[in-house]
């Protein structure tokens, strides 16, 4: 049988995202722009619980890790010192017959255009020589000529080397520590596509881990972090069949990188990285010119570093591919409930009686004390229940004509469809109960 992941097609994705509000094309109403998503009322909920619990675990549950924000926009030199301005370039051929361009290194994309042309037109494929194309998105700065060139940030790992001597200063970290960060990127992509996973605008979460520079200490903190970023993704209710790991081979790793490994998803465009974790070795802080002095022993040396990489975008859209559910009579997105947009949905059975819809609104404004909670009175119950089963909330509560007699509510359950009838002071501890046992 099928991994659920390839049984599902991308564009029940697409259609589900726009239809509830997760992820639109960006400019929609100007006919959109390659490369670019704009994410609706439940995608940014579902983006921010994502990076949260992210941040929460990376961050504010270690003592070993720091968090920064750096600007999207640095001085140019940064990316001349990086090595970004001439080796973070993809190799590009580019089709003679329709001059549509490809990555050299995509030989898939490449076989389904040479076939397409084929069919279409019964004329074989001709090719340009390879030539390399800079990814980095140029930026002008300044009210007057000639203006300042920059870039739009290739990647958010250098506003993290470039104010590594700033943390030490100001903080009382001592090696082994790491440096996080969550924020946007830009590349020039050259073939965006398969919805947003390869986009030119899009978000990384990032943790940057420095070292002893020592062939031991290397191997140990890589070997962890493989192991840590996996088990996260598992928590999120990731299967552990729909991930691998897959280690770059010499000839594909980035300029910068002694050791690579990806963690891939089966998605139904195939296996695809959604996080690196890169051994970068001095390369970094030994471009910038940035040593670290060991407080204890005076020792100085250039730090190693550890660097775990994931993409925001690409979590979120397997996430969604994970979670999408078809059942003989509806859709559900089986998200885990500290990432599903709301915790909890409100309705009054009906919206045309006002104590109906008063009692309703009193038990909505205290589970919004506690949880992500949604309000909705439109329709028949039946369709608000589909609307929240697809949108991922893992409890539904309604307000009826009983509650108003003996302050009980039905609510209902997202993963099993089941539905109990339950007091109102007692929904906020059952709420609470049924996510400690359902979602562990």
């Amino acid at each position: 049988m099928l991994p659920l992941s390839l049984m599902i097609t991308l564009d029940d994705i697409v259609a589900l995202c726009k239809r509830r509000g997760f992820i639109y094309p960006g400019s929609d109403i100007y006919g959109g722009i390659t490369g670019f998503w704009d994410y609706g009322p439940m995608g940014v909920e579902l983006k921010r619980n994502l990076k949260n619990f992210w941040w929460k675990q990376m961050v504010q549950l270690r003592d070993d890790v720091v968090g920064l924000d750096a600007a999207i926009i640095m001085n140019p030199k940064v990316w001349e010192a990086s090595g970004h301005t001439t080796a973070f370039a993809d190799p590009l051929i580019e089709c003679k017959l329709c001059h549509q361009r490809f990555r050299e290194d995509k030989p898939e994309e490449i076989k389904a255009h040479e076939e397409g042309h084929k069919k279409k037109e019964n004329k074989p494929v001709e090719w340009t020589e390879p030539k390399q194309f800079n990814l980095l998105t140029e930026v002008y700065l300044g009210v007057t000529e000639p203006k300042m060139k920059a870039y739009l940030r290739g990647e958010i790992t250098q506003g993290v080397f470039v104010n590594f001597q700033n943390v030490v200063d100001s903080t009382r970290v001592k090696i082994p520590f790491g440096i996080a960060q969550v924020g946007k990127a830009f590349r020039n992509e050259i073939t965006p596509g398969n919805f947003t996973f390869r986009s030119r605008e899009f978000e990384q979460m990032e943790m940057e881990f420095f070292i002893k520079p020592e062939d031991a200490e290397g191997e140990k903190w890589f070997e962890y972090w493989k192991i840590e970023r996996m088990k996260w993704y598992i928590s999120l209710g990731i299967k552990p069949e729909n991930l691998r790991f897959r280690d770059h081979r010499d000839d594909e790793r980035a300029h910068y990188a002694r050791k690579a490994t990806d963690i891939e998803y089966q998605a139904p465009f195939g296996w695809s990285e959604f996080e690196g974790i890169h051994h970068r070795g001095d390369w970094d802080l030994g471009r910038h010119k940035l040593t670290y002095r060991d407080p204890v022993t005076n020792e100085t040396y250039t730090p190693w570093v550890i660097e775990t990489s994931g993409g925001v975008d690409r979590a979120t859209l397997f996430l969604l591919l994970e979670s999408y559910t078809k059942e003989e009579k509806r859709i559900v997105l089986k998200l885990h409930p500290q990432l599903a947009p709301l915790t909890v949905a409100v309705f009054p059975l009906v919206a045309n009686k006002p104590d109906l819809t008063k009692k309703a609104r009193e038990i909505y404004q205290v589970l919004k004390q506690d949880y992500r909670t949604g309000w909705d009175d439109r329709g028949n119950i039946g369709k608000r229940y589909m609307a929240q089963d697809e949108t991922g909330t893992p409890f539904c509560v309604t307000i009826d004509f009983t509650t108003l007699e003996d302050d009980t509510v039905t609510i209902r359950f997202r993963d099993t469809a089941k539905q109990e009838r339950v007091p109102i002071h007692r929904l906020s501890e059952i709420i609470k109960t049924h996510l400690k046992e359902d979602f562990t």
